[in-house]
């Protein structure tokens, strides 16, 4: 009886065929371009190499859709506990703007930077503001989420990542 059970639900209820929620994308190594942080000092995503990086690009003026991001990015980071400390947050500046004050607690403890065009040409996509994007300890882009991406289902995906990890 079990075994017919068994094959006719792998016949008419079949497994589904991926358990991540991001978008996998071919691991592609990122630009070594070098950013200007808002504070002046040069920056890299080399400079994160060992930490898992999740990473949005979006306009210093940052509307509701971007101050979204930026909280989903917190809140997954904050989500790992005591692995929190094996991922970064990068908010890329696609303008000359600036962050607004109310926005710090936002993004405090975030590398804030402004982009490049050679580094937003690597980020897949017809608008790079849409997605948050998660680089390896390796420095390779491997995953894209999507558009209002779902936190509790970024979460369990980092935590996977985390856990299975043998690097950063």
């Amino acid at each position: 009886m079990p075994l017919v059970a068994a094959l006719i639900a792998y016949h008419f209820f079949p497994p589904a065929g991926r358990t991540n929620y991001g978008e996998l994308i071919e691991p592609r190594p990122m630009p070594g371009v070098t950013l200007a942080r808002l504070d002046g000092g040069p920056f890299t995503l080399a400079d994160l190499k060992g930490k898992w990086v999740m990473l949005q690009a979006d306009a210093g003026a940052c509307g509701a859709h971007c101050q979204e991001k930026l909280y989903h990015m917190r809140q997954v980071r904050l989500a790992q506990g005591k692995n929190m400390d094996r991922i970064e947050r990068v908010w890329l500046l696609l303008d000359a703007g600036r962050p607004a004050p109310e926005l710090a607690p936002l993004h405090q403890g975030a590398v804030v930077a402004r982009a490049d065009p050679v580094l937003l040409a690597a980020l897949p996509g017809a608008d790079v503001r849409d997605h948050v994007y998660l680089l390896d300890p390796l420095g390779n882009l491997i995953l894209r989420f999507p558009k209002r991406a779902d936190p509790k289902r970024m979460i369990k995906d980092l935590e996977r990542l985390l856990k299975y990890s043998g690097v950063g």
